[in-house]
């Protein structure tokens, strides 16, 4: 116990002052400092040539919250949906847009065929839209919406131009998501 403490602040716990729970308290950082330091060890950067991988200065990425909670209110009471996601697919070459449906009729401009939907993206300085291919036809669902049901629809991102962490904007009809992260 001396050997942790030290003579000096033996002395003062032994002796009896009104400062003893000061005293008490120093010795318990004290105890919990050098406890801290035995167990630490000093990290040592591997030796050229082994196989051991290096470790990343950020082991985890920061996520913030995608949709503020005022705006999913508002997407759930004005347009009949929640749950909006866009996601980074394909290596980049494809984002896909989803969203749950509440309420099937105001959801219905979002699945109306003769909507074209756009997605912008200011930071990159593009508009993406949903590719239609010749046997397939858009990729995107447009049958009419039911409650509880997700739906999606894909947008061609080539060349990679909108990238993981920008906030775009997605435009269906008279439908506009704004400011939504793509992950």
């Amino acid at each position: 116990m001396e050997s942790i403490l030290g003579s000096g602040m033996l002395a003062i716990l032994r002796k009896p002052s009104a400062n003893w729970r000061l005293a008490f308290v120093l010795a318990g950082i004290t105890l919990i400092s050098t406890a801290v330091a035995q167990t630490t060890k000093p990290s040592t950067p591997p030796a050229q040539g082994s196989a051991q991988p290096a470790a990343s200065p950020h082991p985890t990425r920061y996520r913030p919250n995608r949709i503020p909670k005022r705006a999913a209110e508002y997407y759930g009471m004005v347009w009949g949906i929640d749950s909006l996601d866009l996601k980074w697919t394909e290596s980049g070459e494809v984002i896909r847009f989803s969203y749950r449906v509440l309420d099937p009729e105001k959801a219905k401009v979002l699945n109306d065929k003769k909507n074209e939907p756009s997605l912008i993206d200011p930071q990159a300085g593009v508009k993406l839209v949903v590719p239609s291919l010749e046997k397939v036809g858009q990729l995107r669902q447009s049958s009419t919406p039911e409650a509880g049901k997700v739906y999606w629809m894909a947008f061609s991102n080539k060349g990679r131009l909108v990238k993981r962490g920008h906030q775009v904007d997605v435009v269906i009809g008279t439908f506009r998501g704004e400011g939504l992260v793509v992950n």
